[in-house]
């Protein structure tokens, strides 16, 4: 089976290497890469990037290379927004595109709550790490953990609240959305992501919250490979079909 590349993309506050663990659980023609975004990780000394648009551009810039070889996309909660973003990014400008989009634990991009991502004092953002879960109960017990989360979550807030919903044709790509049951994103705002896609939709819910991608990790490498076969597949019998 040929190399896919499947690029992740980090939720709010957090680092790509949040998908570090999958390297040891994906076979050898699954090469992850985690997309570490500007002011995290390897990119600490960055600024934090403030505007969807621009990050979007950045990133497709930056990783051209990896997305000219087969690859899929991947994001949990606002890396999926961006997930869709470069998708998006990638179908206007004509560039290759990803042979699936995976859109993990977040509204469609036309019904996002904007509002949510007003309030970013410390407060506020506490409050969300908290009831949202998936927070290492050492950051809040580090003052110098926190402080640094609290400011990259602040930023990515801010980056969120910046995205403007331009509808657009669908996507010329498999659209995979991937959700919790005890999420409370509500059914009705997960579903809209099929107004994003083509004919080829599906929706695969998992128990568990926000973070099910944790709770549920097998379950959902096992969906991401799936479907990854099944494209890949696809493509290679459209090949043979026309050689």
């Amino acid at each position: 089976m040929s190399v896919v590349n499947l690029l992740c993309l980090p939720n709010a506050g957090a680092s790509a290497t949040m998908y570090l663990r999958w390297r040891r659980l994906l076979p050898t023609w699954v090469n992850l890469v985690p997309l570490e975004l500007p002011g995290r990780g390897r990119r600490m000394g960055e600024p934090c990037a403030e505007n969807f648009d621009r990050l979007v551009s950045q990133l497709c810039r930056e990783h051209a290379g990896l997305m000219q070889q087969p690859y899929a996309l991947f994001g949990h909660s606002m890396g999926a927004l961006l997930a869709y973003g470069i998708a998006r990014h990638q179908h206007e400008q004509g560039q290759a595109l990803p042979r699936v989009l995976f859109a993990s634990g977040t509204a469609g991009p036309s019904r996002r709550d904007s509002d949510r991502f007003l309030h970013t004092s410390d407060a506020d953002l506490i409050a969300d790490m908290r009831r949202q879960g998936g927070t290492p109960e050492e950051v809040f017990e580090s003052p110098e953990l926190m402080r640094m989360t609290l400011d990259i979550l602040g930023a990515d807030y801010r980056l969120c609240q910046s995205f403007v919903y331009r509808e657009g044709a669908p996507l010329p790509m498999p659209l995979e959305v991937l959700a919790g049951r005890q999420d409370d994103i509500g059914a009705e705002r997960v579903l809209s992501w099929q107004r994003e896609a083509g004919t080829d939709f599906s929706l695969q819910w998992f128990q568990g919250g926000h973070f099910f991608i944790r709770q549920q990790e097998a379950a959902v490498l096992q969906a991401i490979l799936r479907e990854l076969k099944h494209q890949l597949a696809r493509v290679a019998d459209a090949a043979f079909a026309t050689a």
